[in-house]
This record gives structure tokens, sequence and C-alpha cells, in this order.
């Protein structure tokens, strides 16, 4: 049985279901009910309890390892999430890192999942790290206003970095827990292109055949909207980054073609995928 963490997000939907379509056993974790692939079974627990975690993973040969945002705050202790694993007979994690990990080492948050990795290594458990840039789904936080201003608001609209599918990422995390060939890997997960906001409004406005207009925010006011979803540390640290990326965040990866066989999906893959959302 393969327990997922973050099982309502953007890469634990489709990772749930790419592993159910495999024939495995799958548990999920949210913290709140969700809907599930059939035959999956869903367990409600908060990362920021580990103990509310133990039933989940009872019988567990591996699991997938996603963070909620508020175990990116300093104070927080996500390492005991790897103890619980060891303790319930776990053999195999694969932890959703951060690209930051490598190029922004000293980054408040980046020192914790940094922390997180090296305990995982030292578990003695079968592990694999992926370690994404930025998200083609954080597109989605302009759905509502493109759907009723035809607005995108974002900072630093001519700054690009290669933004990754989560599609992508949830292959990827489905290859390293089905496959004991990629223990031990560290992978970079990027798109295939450096992509400006300003170029993914575009896009969006093409896959609707409507235009877009842009709206460029100050980094102030960036910060004021990402706090209420995330610790402040965590979005000084993302706004560094997008705000001015050094030459290994707009380094594009090999690391997704590595593992699936194929080149990773663009920005406009993402959009068709998901235009419903901004109609």
């Amino acid at each position: 049985m393969i327990v997922v963490t973050g099982a309502t997000g953007n890469v634990g939907r489709p990772l749930t279901q790419a592993l159910a379509e495999a024939g495995e056993q799958v548990t999920v974790v949210s913290r709140h009910a969700a809907a599930v692939p059939d035959g999956v079974r869903h367990v409600a627990a908060d990362l920021a309890d580990p103990a509310g975690l133990a039933p989940a993973l009872d019988g567990a040969k591996a699991l997938f390892l996603l963070l909620s945002g508020d175990l990116h705050a300093l104070d927080a202790r996500p390492t005991d999430l790897i103890d619980l694993a060891v303790a319930a007979g776990v053999r195999r994690v694969v932890l959703l890192s951060s690209q930051g990990v490598a190029t922004r080492p000293l980054g408040a948050t980046r020192v914790v999942m940094r922390g997180l990795e090296d305990a995982l290594r030292a578990s003695g458990l079968e592990w694999a790290v992926l370690r994404p840039g930025g998200f083609a789904s954080n597109a989605l936080a302009w759905a509502e206003s493109v759907r009723t201003q035809r607005t995108v608001s974002s900072p630093f609209g001519d700054v690009g970095v290669p933004v990754v599918d989560p599609a992508d990422i949830a292959e990827v995390a489905a290859a390293c827990l089905l496959d004991a060939r990629h223990t031990g890997g560290v992978f970079e997960l990027t798109g295939p292109e450096v992509i400006t906001p300003r170029q993914q409004a575009e896009a969006v406005a093409a896959a609707l055949g409507s235009p877009v207009r842009f709206h460029e925010l100050t980094r102030d006011e960036a910060k004021a909207a990402m706090i209420r979803a995330v610790p402040p540390e965590l979005a000084d640290d993302t706004l560094d980054i997008i705000a001015a990326p050094n030459p290994a965040e707009l380094r594009i990866s090999p690391d997704v073609e590595h593992v699936l066989g194929r080149a990773p999906i663009p920005f406009s893959g993402w959009v068709a995928r998901n235009i419903a959302a901004f109609r």
C-alpha cells in the first residue's frame, strides 16, 4: 500500500490517479474530506500533528511526502514525519522538496527543507527527492480575475523561470514510488522553457480566444496576497527567486525526460488542460 499526502492538491490528485491505475492499493491523506478514485482509501489528518498520520501508515510500503504550508515555518518539526514512517515500517519515501534547497540554500524555509532531506537520507529508508521549480498551476491564482475582469495580476511581469506542470511532478513521483531504479535520486524538475508571467497571461488569452490584461504588482502587494496561504518566510523565499532568478534557476533540467522518456509539458499544455478554470 502507498500513502499519498497532499492528496487534494495539484500534484496529489494526478499521483493518486496514476497509482490507482497502476493497480496499487492507495491511501490518501488530506486535512478535509476529499473525492478519491474508486478503491482508494481516504484518511483525514493534519501533518502538523504527526500522530494523526499513524493510522494512514499502517501497512504502508511507501510514502509520498508533501508538506503543508505551515510545515515550512521555522518552528515546525517536519522531521517527525520521517521518524513516524520509520516506526510504521514504511520502506520507501519520496519527498517533494524544492529547487531552492540547492539554488538558495540560506533561505529560511530552504534550511528547514534541507534538514528534512538530510533526515530522510539518514533514516535508513529507501528514498528519492524531487526538487521542482515554480509550478505552472500557480497561475490558478489568476482564475477568478481572468473570469470576472480578464485581468492577470502578478509581480515581476517580464522575469521568467521554467515553470513545471504538476502532472509531470506526479508522474515522476509515481515512477520513484514504483521503481527501485530511482532510489537515491535527487531530481530537479522544470518545464521545457523559461516563461514570464506576462507570457503566461498571453498563453491564457490565446487559449481563451479573448484578450487578457496584465497588471504588475509590487513585491509588497504580492507578498500580502501570498501570506494568506503560506508563512511569510516562504513568501519571501519564493519572491526572491521570481524577482531575480540565478543561472541555476533558469536552467532547463533534463530530469523529467530522464525519468519519463519524454520532454516536460510546456505551460501552454498546462493551460489547454485547465482552461475551464479561466472561462
